[in-house]
């Protein structure tokens, strides 16, 4: 029997008394402590607690449909609560027990309530009535516990006295007892003792029927559980169970299958086999006594109580063993392989497996091998087992059992990896084999992490999982190919194209690429229990409560609500395929219209988002609110009635027209205020002319009649100046229109007195001067107003004749030289938008070509051009090693690297939203647009840059990065002075000029693949030339500049990738150079190192004439040192690489002085045997096998004392650290 599974544990005082509500996820427990606890076991959550109770709760049921609690105590009263969550209280109690309350139950049927006490008796209530109707009386000692038949009018009590009794309570349903609840003589006539159960040796503590059988199981204190079966006429001891070494507490018959499950004082649970009464499973806890069970009603749950709190578990896990190919669902469901067709629902039983292990223990794995039509099924029984057996190709009449042919072993775990391979995981001594077909073991490997579940990882390839990792393992060359940090993997799940693999935990789900590239993860809150893939690569997964959806990039939410879990295995169109908790094929169709939506949208798949916006009901805030966090207001605002949602939204993206509309159904200043901002960034004065007009913003609309030239509505504004009596509107209205008399009998009405004048202005106080109306008049060539003002101040020219002169006023308003009014300015585009036209056309504008096709760059003929003519710039004259100081001959040589092309994956974009999207910079929408670095860096985004640098290739040290940010930066913006007085306007240099969708537009690729592989054969020249520090150089430079091309297509990025390879190569080959002249310059006489690093250089890849090099190199070192068997080994290897006649010669003769004399004279760490790699920091050999860390980024390997260090050769990662690589094209 396989470990009990443990679904939920709480803490808490001694747990008396449990019971299991039959719909809900709802617990009850009742504690010694006198409180009752309502615990939600599903979400682990106590939902309420009742505490009116005086002392210990020792009692406690569920009524079976109606929302009531009972519990009953040692304060002798019974309780009845009202579960319902909006009125949880005690509805009434019942007197009348003398001793502690034992037990209480109601009925399935009738309005009763069973209870048993301390007092001998057990008594019967009616809840309606609330009036004990029966008491039943014959037990001589404590009544432990009384329940009711689940079919039958009977009542099971046992008691201390030894006894259990059945009793006859049919006459309650015929007649009604009398009205005092006292009336004894009433109650026996009603009730009658149908059997005595005689035959324990001690008090019995626990009795209960079975659900559908006429037996009864009982438990005492002598240790031993009773079964006992009844007939019409008498009833008897069948058997006994004995195994407990303490007093047992409880026993129960389990709903669905042939056991008993029991618990007891002596701190176990046990299961017992019904038919053969022998113990089949113990579970034991360290320090806690048990003290009740309870079985839930329907589903496969047991609870059980102990001194400090409780736990709901399961027997078996409940998850049918499946596998899913094409369109036929292989599972298990009662010891039967089965075959359900997906398109026409036929469901066959193809193989019996009940000889396969425990009966009672289902198959935990199915793999099903469709090349030899074979399954591999495993069960955790007998410390887990497997069994390889083939399907019958047709089944006709009776079907055949597994154990006539099949192939059975021990292992934890059964996978097929290949055709005619599967690989079992042996869990105990940490080992995987791999067998045939024939069951005999091919291969014995020794995983690199302490596995615990293995999975199928690919072709030969397998997915380990541990406690904090996955591992995706080649069986072939027995390497690591990939890990990513998880917690421990329960499940995994491939999607059709083999693309993309879910890694499912007990709360997470981690969707990566085949690569284990993460790409996100998402955390439940509850467990999670299946998934499977639907067509268009969205992952479907269920939890205990809902279905959900993974989006690719982590996107996810709820498609519908599970009454009870299922387990998912295929989803196609709006349905879902899955197996229930009993193993049976079931359907459900759900609505996947929001996730398709959401793919759509991030696919720029604009054809299939208007037909869900046009046929669909896609409505509520959450859509809303996720089309504005990713940058799409202009589509929320379609699916948008709300006025003051619908402002936002339109003014979010710039849709005036909309937010006119809905500002004046709201008709509120903040509103006329933000519109006319948004307004007047648009250009659209009319608008904000509008706007200004229903907040009377009187000033503005001044200044903005004023800016557009309208002089009659200027002059409009001054009139309602006058009616409003504000003399400073008056004064504005006047100075924008040229009005100076206007401006002059505005002064005069306010009658401003200045102290202009340091001289006896003022001869007498009650005389009115205006010095600024009489300034105004005088520089403006207004002399009779001016004298008049004078005049009526009492003052002549002579009085005012030391005022200076202040000349000609040139005040004058600007001419008009053409008027705006009936213009709106083109400051940003206030276009109809995609989605305005889509919506109003019922189709997509596909005028013209089409740059992208679902999200994807088209590559124009433009750029065929500009690669043909790099690639011509590519074309360099070769510099023959010979010429280029190399110095080599017979006896001394050097040479190094090799030149592939490199791999780069670019990830396309994050789409953004059509249409005008105001106030959003160039730079923002580079950022916005792309995944990679180079676009963030061009758009001035360095820390986004370098954030994304770490992610994807870890790396730590950016100062050798700065001057390529800031040239690419640089390079990616020019900028034009159109007029000498104005700052210069700042242009965006855009890689897709013709591009109009602000989703798409990137900037400029500054360096491209073509550039960088120019300083590659650059480096290689060095190489050549004998100029390693050059080369080193050079090398370094490639590296550091791959990290800011982008790459648009697949073929790019596998260029880049072997760029990055052969970069790596020549970089380590030429520093391993480079260290051993070092050497021989400061540690002459390390003879050895020397030797080492000449052999250690020739096992770089390098191109064949540079490899040539290095043998030659080697060659010479080790002839000096007369080392001349391994000077050997390297001439024939140069022989290899078929070089001119000259040195074929000279290698012939080291091949023979090799044969004359094979010894060499100095012994040193190379062995050319065995597989190794270099250790780009000690410069020493890393034999297969041995443990060792990667550069993140140019995957060269170090020793594991380099971990956590910076990396030796290019100075930017830290080595050994976690990266995503950089995201395919797409």
């Amino acid at each position: 029997m396989s470990v009990m599974l443990t679904k939920f544990e709480s803490k808490s005082n001694r747990v008396k008394g449990l019971a299991f509500h039959p719909t809900q996820p709802l617990l009850a427990a009742a504690l010694h402590n006198g409180s009752v606890q309502l615990w939600n076991y599903r979400m682990g959550v106590l939902v309420d607690r009742f505490e009116e109770h005086e002392g210990p709760v020792r009692g406690v049921a569920i009524h079976p449909t109606r929302a009531l609690l009972a519990t009953g105590g040692d304060d002798y009263k019974i309780k009845v609560w009202d579960l319902r969550p909006q009125s949880r209280r005690c509805l009434f109690t019942l007197h009348g027990h003398l001793d502690y309350v034992r037990t209480v139950q109601f009925h399935h049927d009738m309005p009763w309530i069973l209870s048993a006490s301390d007092d001998q008796t057990i008594r019967i209530w009616n809840s309606t009535s609330r009036n004990c109707i029966a008491i039943l009386t014959g037990h001589s000692h404590y009544v432990m516990s009384a329940q009711f038949h689940p079919k039958e009018d009977l009542v099971v009590s046992t008691s201390m006295d030894q006894t259990v009794r059945v009793w006859d309570i049919s006459g309650l349903r015929k007649n009604t007892p009398g009205s005092g609840p006292n009336n004894f003589e009433s109650f026996d006539s009603f009730s009658t003792v149908k059997y005595v159960l005689e035959g324990h040796d001690r008090g019995v503590n626990f009795g209960s029927f079975h659900p559908s059988l006429p037996l009864i199981v009982s438990a005492a204190d002598d240790r031993t559980i009773k079964i006992w079966r009844m007939s019409e006429t008498k009833a008897w001891e069948v058997d006994s169970c004995r195994g407990h070494f303490n007093n047992v507490s409880s026993a129960l018959f389990h709903p669905k299958h042939e056991l008993i499950v029991s618990c007891g004082e002596d701190k176990t649970v046990r299961v017992w086999d019904l038919a053969k009464r022998t113990a089949i499973q113990t579970f034991r806890r360290e320090h806690d006594r048990f003290w009740v069970l309870a079985a839930h009603p329907n589903l496969n749950l047991f609870a059980a109580g102990h001194d400090s709190g409780l736990i709901v578990f399961k027997l078996e896990r409940e998850r049918p063993a499946f596998s899913v190919y094409a369109d036929t669902l292989y599972y298990v469901r009662d010891k039967y392989v089965r075959a359900y067709d997906f398109n026409s629902g036929s469901d066959i039983g193809l193989l019996s497996i009940r000889k396969f292990g425990s009966p009672y223990v289902p198959p935990r794995t199915l793999s099903y091998n469709p090349a030899e039509r074979a399954v591999a099924i495993t069960i955790s029984s007998d410390n887990g087992l497997y069994e390889l057996v083939t399907l019958p190709a047709q089944t006709n009449g009776e079907v055949k059992d597994s154990s006539v042919d099949g192939k059975r072993g021990s292992a934890h775990s059964a996978i097929f990896v290949a055709r005619n391979r599967f690989a079992v995981l042996q869990k105990a001594n940490q080992l995987i084999e791999v067998r045939d077909m024939s069951n005999s073991v091919v291969k014995t490997i020794k995983p690199p992490v302490q596995t615990n579940e293995i999975f199928y990882g690919g072709t030969a390839c397998l997915i380990l999982s541990s406690t904090s990792s996955v591992v995706l393992y080649d069986l072939q060359q027995e390497k690591t190919i990939a890990e990513l940090n998880s917690p421990p993997v329960k499940y995994v799940v491939w999607s059709s194209d083999g693309q993309l693999v879910a890694l499912m935990s007990k709360h997470t789900v981690t969707i990566a690429s085949k690569n284990f590239l993460q790409n996100s993860l998402i955390h439940e809150t509850i467990r999670i229990k299946s998934g499977a893939w639907d067509d268009a690569g969205v992952f479907i997964y269920s939890t205990l409560n809902h279905i959900k959806y993974c989006l690719p990039q982590g996107d996810h939410g709820v498609i519908c609500t599970l009454d009870n879990p299922v387990y998912l295995t295929r989803i196609k169109g709006k349905t879902a395929y899955c197996l229930d908790r009993s193993a049976r094929p079931r359907t459900i169709t759900f609505d996947p219209t929001e996730y398709r939506f959401k793919l759509a949208l991030l696919r720029n798949n604009y054809e299939e988002m208007l037909h869900i916006i046009r046929t669909s009901t896609l409505l509520g805030q959450s859509i809303i609110a996720y089309l504005q966090k990713k940058g799409f207001p202009e589509i929320a605002l379609h699916f948008v009635q709300d006025k003051n949602t619908r402002f936002d939204l339109a003014i979010e993206c710039g849709n005036l027209d909309v937010a006119l509309e809905t500002a004046k159904s709201i008709d509120r200043p903040e509103c006329w205020d933000r519109l006319s901002q948004q307004a007047l960034k648009q250009g659209n004065h009319k608008i904000v002319e509008k706007a200004y007009q229903q907040t009377k913003n009187f000033d503005r609309l001044s200044f903005l009649y004023m800016a557009v030239g309208s002089t009659e509505k200027l002059s409009k504004m001054q009139k309602i100046a006058d009616a409003r009596g504000d003399p400073m509107s008056r004064f504005h209205n006047a100075l924008y229109t040229g009005d100076v008399r206007s401006r002059i009998a505005v002064l005069r009405d306010v009658g401003l007195r200045e102290e202009l004048f340091s001289y006896s202005i003022y001869p007498t106080t009650d005389r009115k001067a205006d010095p600024l109306a009489y300034l105004t008049a005088k520089t403006n060539g207004f002399d009779e107003e001016a004298a008049e003002i004078l005049e009526t101040a009492g003052l002549t020219e002579a009085d005012v004749d030391d005022v200076p002169s202040f000349g000609q006023s040139t005040i004058r308003p600007p001419p008009i030289i053409t008027s705006t009014q009936n213009l709106n300015w083109p400051l940003i585009s206030g276009a109809e938008s995609f989605w305005d036209r889509a919506l109003a056309n019922g189709h997509l504008d596909t005028e013209g070509d089409v740059p992208y096709v679902n999200g994807v760059d088209a590559v124009g003929a433009h750029s065929s051009a500009l690669d043909d003519w790099a690639k011509e710039e590519e074309i360099h004259e070769a510099i023959d090693p010979e010429d280029g100081g190399w110095e080599l001959d017979a006896d001394a040589g050097e040479t190094e690297d090799q030149s592939e092309e490199f791999e780069d994956a670019i990830d396309d974009e994050d789409t953004l939203g059509a249409g005008a999207a105001p106030g959003v910079s160039e730079n923002e929408l580079w950022a916005r647009n792309s995944p990679f670095a180079p676009d963030h860096v061009a758009a001035g985004s360095f820390d986004s840059a370098m954030q994304l640098l770490n992610r994807q290739f870890g790396i730590v040290n950016f100062a050798p990065l700065k001057t390529m940010f800031l040239s690419t930066y640089r390079s990616s913006h020019v900028y034009l002075s159109p007029i000498a007085s104005l700052p210069p306007l700042q242009l965006h240099v855009r890689r897709n000029p013709s591009e109009n969708s602000p989703s798409r537009v990137l900037p400029v690729a500054v360096r491209s693949l073509s550039s960088v592989r120019t300083e590659l054969s650059e480096g290689f020249r060095f190489v050549s030339g004998n100029k390693l520090p050059e080369a080193q150089a050079a090398f370094q430079s490639v590296l550091r500049g791959l990290l800011l091309v982008a790459v648009t297509s697949d073929a790019e990025a596998k260029e880049w990738r072997d760029t990055v390879v052969a970069a790596r190569e020549y970089l380590l080959g030429v520093s391993i150079e480079l260290e051993r002249r070092r050497a021989i310059q400061e540690e002459p006489d390390n003879v050895r190192r020397s030797l080492e690093l000449a052999a250690y250089f020739t096992h770089c890849q390098l191109q064949p004439a540079h490899m040539q090099i290095a043998l030659r190199s080697a060659i010479g070192v080790f002839t000096k040192a007369n080392n001349h068997a391994t000077a050997a080994k390297f001439a024939r290897r140069l022989l290899d690489l078929n070089p001119d006649p000259k040195i074929v010669a000279q290698a012939r003769q080291r091949i023979a002085a090799g044969d004359r004399n094979p010894r060499d004279a100095v012994e040193i760490s190379y062995d050319e045997f065995t597989e190794f790699e270099i250790c780009a920091g000690s410069y020493t050999p890393i034999y297969k096998k041995s443990p060792s860390v990667r550069c993140p980024y140019t995957d060269a390997a170090y020793l594991p004392e380099f971990k956590g260090k910076l990396d030796r050769l290019i100075e930017l990662t830290e080595i050994g650290a976690m990266a995503s690589g950089l995201p395919a094209p797409r």
